[in-house]
């Protein structure tokens, strides 16, 4: 389900970065409302947000933590937010899927499949932490699978039912396309579905374009018009994949969770850079960028006045 106009969502810290990898990513709740704000200036009609405690920069779920990064964000912008319930591999389901239960959000984040989740080849480019969850944590990827069965997906769905939030479906492989439309089958989740197609992490689909096309003819052929396609390329992939799919209809994301650069070698300064480098590529093609109405229209979202923020 192409739109005429290209929704950027920007995800602006996540759960993956650690803080010594960049001095540009977003740690306390004052920088993550800063980041997204500067993003939906730039143009990102969707933020997508993570928490993380302030003084190590730790992921962190509790609903306290959104708070006021929730709170500033509506303060200052009618940007779509879309909360995780992704939150991290290390979190239980019940833990994740807090903040969206306690705030429901217009989006939020729901993933589509168990999978290995390697962060550990990192430790290969960064050698110097500030602090030590952040080196034990990418070790830590090694063992550890980023459960989402289809007990926990359930839960998900069935814990926000009630707030009318919708769903960016996160498909790190083909099999994740084949879960979302057992769900879809079934009448658990309603169409138009926001799938957020990933791709380049260890453990997902690789980002070779033959891949990005092949998760596009698969959900193409499980859901016809029934969804509304959008893509994320991790590290050096990002904007190569973003351009990709621009061009044949595709919403992009971007931000510093997916990649903490802006050129080969090049940290991005901000996650506003990201956004308007994106947007850059977008009109170049002769594209529209999509606004936050435009956006909330296109996925059909509840609106901005109907969240619990």
């Amino acid at each position: 389900m192409a739109s005429r106009k290209i929704i950027i969502t920007c995800a602006v810290t996540g759960s993956i970065h650690t803080p010594s990898m960049s001095d540009h990513l977003p740690v306390t709740s004052r920088e993550i409302a800063d980041a997204a704000v500067g993003a939906a200036e730039a143009g990102a009609a969707v933020v997508h947000l993570h928490a993380r405690r302030p003084y190590d920069g730790r992921p962190d779920q509790s609903p306290e933590a959104f708070a006021p990064i929730l709170q500033s964000i509506k303060q200052r912008s009618d940007v779509v937010v879309n909360l995780t319930t992704g939150g991290s591999p290390f979190m239980s389901i019940e833990e994740r899927v807090a903040p969206a239960a306690t705030y429901g959000p217009e989006l939020a984040s729901l993933n589509m499949g168990s999978m290995n989740f390697g962060l550990f080849p990192m430790l290969k480019r960064f050698k110097r932490f500030k602090h030590d969850w952040e080196p034990a944590a990418l070790e830590a990827s090694r063992n550890v699978v980023f459960r989402n069965t289809y007990q926990d997906i359930q839960f998900v769905i069935e814990t926000l039912r009630r707030s009318g939030t919708r769903y960016e479906f996160e498909c790190y492989d083909t099999s994740h396309l084949h879960n979302l439309h057992y769900f879809w089958r079934e009448g658990l989740v309603e169409g138009p579905l926001f799938i957020q197609t990933i791709f380049g992490l260890l453990g997902g689909i690789g980002s070779h374009p033959d891949e990005v096309m092949h998760m596009k003819r698969t959900a193409d052929r499980l859901f016809g018009d029934n969804y509304v396609w959008s893509v994320l390329g991790a590290g050096s992939a990002q904007m190569k994949i973003a351009a990709m799919a621009a061009a044949i209809g595709g919403n992009v994301r971007v931000g510093l969770e997916d990649s903490l650069w802006i050129g080969p070698g090049q940290l991005a300064q901000s996650n506003a850079q990201q956004v308007l480098q994106v947007r850059k590529i977008i009109e170049g093609l002769g594209l529209e960028v999509a606004s936050a109405v435009d956006a909330r229209e296109i996925l059909m979202l509840k609106g901005g006045d109907k969240v619990g923020f």
